[in-house]
């Protein structure tokens, strides 16, 4: 727990993702990083300077066999009020639309589906739980694949819907938030999405494995290279920020 909170502490500060009073949304699909991350949060606003608020939130799918009782037990145990959220996205990328890429339709609804009910709770902050290594495979992503350097920022603020979109664990790796996922035996919702784990993504990772056996160390260079060149919002606060 403690290195978990070190890790997000140190992104919290060195991008300015919390202040005074904020109340934030936790998006919780059931995976293992959102799960750490809720706990994270949860366990952080007991001693950070700044005092803030967390709510999870869940937008159930339309799969009838993912059960979130026990997140609900978790949330409970935390102290975090927990908001499912019904939707039909299943049936419309699946169903309806019959989507042959799905994962680009599912996120848009998956977006725009939290964004509204992080609102409709008060929440004008959304906590999203995007680790180290989704930040090296998102650049990745872009430059293999769109010929850009590219990737998502640690904050972004959406004028249209007045929300700001933190990302407290781009430090922590995701081999750290599997660790503590099963150390603290989190209750993870299988996802059976057909294509789940069937996408460039998932290329990419395996990319980056097999560079990784003959070059130690090359998503740390790669990430550094994000926040030294730097990119558009990768820039840390030079006074927290350490070497």
């Amino acid at each position: 727990m403690q290195k978990l909170l070190s890790y997000t502490r140190r992104a919290i500060d060195h991008y300015h993702m919390i202040e005074a009073g904020d109340r934030i949304a936790v998006g919780v699909s059931g995976g293992k990083d959102s799960l750490a991350l809720l706990v994270a949060l949860a366990n952080l606003r007991k001693f950070y300077p700044k005092p803030y608020e967390v709510v999870a939130i869940t937008l159930e799918m339309g799969y009838e066999e993912m059960d979130f009782s026990a997140v609900q037990a978790l949330c409970d145990s935390l102290g975090v009020a927990y908001i499912r959220v019904p939707t039909q996205i299943k049936q419309i990328v699946f169903d309806i639309r019959k989507e042959p890429s799905p994962c680009s339709l599912c996120a848009k609804l998956r977006r725009g589906a939290l964004h509204e009910a992080a609102l409709a709770a008060g929440c004008k902050k959304v906590a999203l739980g995007h680790h180290f290594d989704d930040v090296v495979e998102t650049y990745m992503l872009s430059l293999v694949y769109e010929g850009r350097i590219s990737c998502f920022k640690p904050v972004t603020y959406l004028d249209r819907k007045g929300i700001t979109l933190i990302r407290p664990l781009l430090y922590t790796p995701e081999y750290y938030i599997r660790s503590f996922a099963r150390r603290m035996e989190l209750p993870i919702v299988e996802n059976p999405c057909p294509a789940d784990g069937n996408t460039k993504r998932q290329e990419v990772k395996e990319l980056l494995r097999s560079l990784e056996q003959t070059h130690k160390g090359l998503r740390e260079r790669i990430f550094g290279a994000i926040q030294r060149y730097p990119l558009d919002g990768w820039a840390p606060d030079k006074e927290k920020y350490q070497d």
